[in-house]
Order: structure tokens, then sequence, then C-alpha cells
């Protein structure tokens, strides 16, 4: 049986295309958590995230306002490979490779976030998952005339950032009114912002040529081209896959969001200002999102959502039998996903915190106490389909154990197997 045809495309031999470049990560922070605490300050800088905005088909017709954004609402995060003039640099080679010659979505990241009860919900995207891009037109004016079957990696110099959101939009079903692009060098400006993160190294430590870092384990703060390599790593944590690498991304997730709302940043008026200024000139917004106004009505909806409807998962996946080193959908398990986003029931995870060993837990972290809302064991769990309790709230639904995750209340490590 021969496979389905495919899109044409160069494979570049240079190693640094092989890293996820998980710039998007940060830039999730620039879309919500980081303007949830001052939204004052876009004010001074609408004109330059007009300047570099695209449009989105999905974008709401109605105006922002000032009043609380009631409806449910999906931000697509998308992290690019560019090899600005930050990194040109210090990345040398990798970034005078004439394969590396376009931008590729290394990033693909949908940012969830319902009505009340406020969740939020991060979901991951293997850049090798074999899907169908539509027909997209990139900046230039040249069209691209679509496909059944690439990598999501392709989409965005098919078309641009519209074209992820067609192409994901396409995948899940869902509506995506707002996008927002970073690259390499905008990672290591917004992370400088915020002082860096502290992240833990677990396992025999990170040992990561292709990365460029050799770290023993145990807790280390990463900023600029730290945090960079750390989120690029994929050969030093887990099975060495671009999978593991999921779930050592979203421990940084995890960590930079109780970073965010801690009052080392809430009370610090000299960070906020700081990120804010940085955060509005290193990503390329969705016309949508290119208004102070509607970043700040949607960063309130936040505000008060606890660490423990904060759901980092990976959109779930088979084998590829036509390429071992690609994955294609699980629809089944995904429609469980969504059908579950979309009734706004609370998400139980029963897999592991990552399928290949990207992450393991902290042994440092203390117990957290009992969570109200899981189901008690021993008792059936509604799915999402079932009928809401007396409040209205629909029950909690247990997700397949291949949609592996961590909830922002649990402390990882990274699997180093240095």
């Amino acid at each position: 049986m021969k496979p389905p045809p495919q899109h044409a495309r160069r494979e570049p031999a240079s190693p640094w295309r092989r890293g996820v470049k998980a710039v998007a990560i940060v830039a999730a922070v620039v879309v919500v958590a980081a303007v949830a605490v001052g939204g004052f300050y876009a004010w001074s800088l609408t004109s330059r995230l007009q300047e570099a905005s695209v449009p989105l088909k999905d974008a709401p017709v109605e105006p922002p306002a000032l009043s609380e954004y009631s409806e449910p609402f999906a931000v697509l995060v998308v992290g690019t490979d560019e090899c600005d003039d930050v990194v040109a640099a210090a990345f040398g080679p990798r970034c005078s490779d004439p394969e590396n010659d376009g931008a590729r979505n290394d990033v693909n990241m949908l940012l969830h976030v319902s009505a009340d009860p406020r969740r939020v919900t991060v979901v991951s995207f293997p850049r090798d998952l074999q899907v169908a891009i539509p027909e997209c037109t990139n900046k230039d004016g040249s069209v691209f005339g679509g496909t059944d079957r690439a990598s999501m990696n392709t989409s965005y110099e098919d078309g641009g950032l519209p074209c992820v959101a067609d192409t994901v939009s396409g995948l899940t079903g869902q509506s995506i009114p707002f996008a927002a692009k970073v690259s390499f060098g905008n990672v290591v400006n917004i992370t400088d912002a915020i002082g860096g993160v502290e992240v833990c190294i677990g396992g025999d430590g990170i040992d990561d040529p292709d990365a460029g870092i050799t770290w023993d384990a145990g807790p280390r703060v990463v900023k600029g081209f730290d945090a960079l390599a750390f989120l690029r790593t994929r050969y030093g944590v887990g099975d060495g896959s671009d999978l593991a690498r999921i779930g050592n991304q979203q421990q940084y997730m995890s960590r930079l969001v109780n970073k965010l709302r801690s009052d080392e940043v809430l009370s610090n008026p000299g960070t906020l200002i700081g990120l804010a200024n940085t955060a509005v000139n290193n990503i390329e917004p969705s016309e949508s999102l290119a208004d102070p106004i509607r970043i700040a009505q949607l960063a309130y909806t936040l505000k008060d959502v606890p660490f423990s409807e904060f759901t980092f998962v990976q959109y779930p996946v088979l084998p590829d039998p036509y390429n071992s080193n690609h994955v294609v959908p699980d629809e089944a398990s995904a429609q469980v996903l969504f059908d579950a986003l979309n009734s706004n029931a609370a998400l139980a995870l029963t897999g592991e915190s990552n399928g290949n060993g990207g992450v393991v837990a902290d042994p440092s972290a203390p117990t957290p106490a009992p969570d109200a809302s899981a189901p008690v064991e021993g008792t059936p769990t509604p799915d999402a389909s079932a009928s809401p309790d007396a409040s209205g709230t629909p029950g909690v639904v247990e997700l397949p154990s291949n949609v592996s995750g961590t909830k922002a209340d649990q402390a990882t490590c990274s699997a180093g197997n240095g």
C-alpha cells in the first residue's frame, strides 16, 4: 500500500532544526498571564503591535471593551525557528547554514480558557504531527494550495500565523480568534525581563551538545540563552524524542505561571513594566490582539483561576504507519479532550506526566492536598456528555491515558539522561 501523497519539502540536515524552539511558552505569558498583572502599559505601544499584526478568519467581530470578557476563548501561541539578530552571533553555524532558509513553527500551543468557572488548558502539538494544511496566502502574496498530509511545523512557512491558526482549527474543530508568534531572540529578551525561572533538573542531569548545555541535577534558574537551551533540549531528557521534550517544556510553563502569579513579580512595578514593554516589542500578534484593551480584557479573566485548574496536555497521537519519525492524530482520544473543553468539564489526568519520559515527579515537592473536584476511587466518572449537576457544572472527565500532561500545582523535574 502506497502512502498518501505528501507535500514535497526539503528536509534540513542541520541539528538545530531538530530542537523544538519552545519560545512559544513565553508568548503564552505575554498574551495572558503577564498582562493580567498590568494592562495599562500597552497604550504607549499600541502602534507597534498593530504594525506587526496579521488577520485571522475567526477574529471576533465585536470591538474590545472595558468590561470582563465573559465568553470562552482560545489563543494560539506559535514559536518559530527564525535565527534573528539576537541569536545569530551566539548560534554561529546554526544560523549561517544555507539549509535554514525560512521559518518553521516548531512549537504550537493552543491555550483554551473556559467560561465560568474559568479553567485554563494548554494543548501542545508535536512538530512532526501529520496534518492537513489548507490553502494559505503568505505575506508576499504567494499562495500555497494546501495538502492532505504534511508535518505541522511546515504550516508557518506556507502562510504565516494565519495558516497555522487555520491548520490547528481544522485539526481540533476549535475556533481560534486570537494568536501570537515569537522567535528565538524573542524568548531571550522576554525571559530576561522576568529575571529567569527556576526549573528542576532530575535524573543524571542534562548533557545535550545540540542544545549546548551540560548541567548537573538540581534546581537551576534559567534565563536568556540558558532558558532557550533548556526549552530546546531534546536528547538530554527522557527518551530523546520530540514528545519527551514537550513534557519538559510543560515543566517550564508550570513554573513560569507560578512565578508570574508570585509576589516577586506582582509586587514589583519595575519588573511588570519591563516585562510589558519587552513583551509588546517581541511578539507578532493577530489583529485581534493588537489592542491594549483587548489584551487586558482577556488577561483579566485569569486573575482568580486556581493553579489546579491550569492543565498542560499533549495532543494525543499514534505512530505514523508510513514514517517512524512522524506521528498521526489519535482522533478518538482528541475528541474526548475537546468535548470536555467545550462542555467546561473539570479534567482528570489518567496517564503519565509525559508518555515519553521527559519529566519525573519532583522529590522535594510537598505532597499536594487532595483535590475536592477529583473523583472518589471506586465511583463512576461521568464523561463530557453527562448531564451537569444541580449547580449546572459538568462532571469531571477522565482523559484517555495517552493525553499526557500535568497541572500547574504539580511539581516536576526534567528527566535528565546525561
